[in-house]
């Protein structure tokens, strides 16, 4: 069983998971194609940090949502550590941090991933996401791929 919280990024299993992802992106991509937000940017107004536990409260995945304002909002951080994978623990992720997005009147959700990351566009296409154009600082970067959708 996963339990998704919001929770405070500064704690050390979460500080470990954004690690990791840091590590694995800088693995597959240029360290300025890695639009990854840092602890400081996770803990400013307007952004929300959702973790993944499993029933003993080992933390398996997170995921941000930064809400712009202005009814839209980008998922930012998604990532399922490697005892979490296989489980369900993004989509649980991407389920609460959806519902927090409507529930902040959040009705288009971006999000910019990397061509090689298939199981993570995979993922997004099943729940509906459709590829655009580049926005914002990912304009004109051959290593993002980005994504939107429209929530009810």
């Amino acid at each position: 069983m996963t339990i998704v919280t919001v929770e405070d990024p500064r704690q050390p299993e979460v500080e470990t998971m954004l690690r990791a992802g840091d590590a694995y992106a800088l693995s597959l991509y240029p360290a300025d194609s890695c639009y990854m937000l840092n602890l400081d940017e996770l803990v400013a107004e307007g952004v929300t940090v959702f973790v993944a536990r499993d029933a003993a409260g080992a933390a398996l995945g997170m995921a941000a949502l930064v809400n712009r304002g202005d009814g839209t909002g980008e998922l930012k951080r998604l990532f399922v550590n490697e005892a979490g994978r296989g489980q369900g623990v993004a989509t649980s992720v991407m389920d609460a941090l959806e519902a927090a997005a409507r529930a902040q009147n959040i009705h288009t959700l971006q999000l910019e991933t990397g061509p090689k990351q298939l199981a993570a566009i995979a993922l997004y296409e099943q729940r509906g996401y459709g590829h655009i154009d580049n926005f914002g600082p990912y304009v004109g970067d051959e290593f993002s791929v980005c994504m939107e959708k429209a929530l009810a």
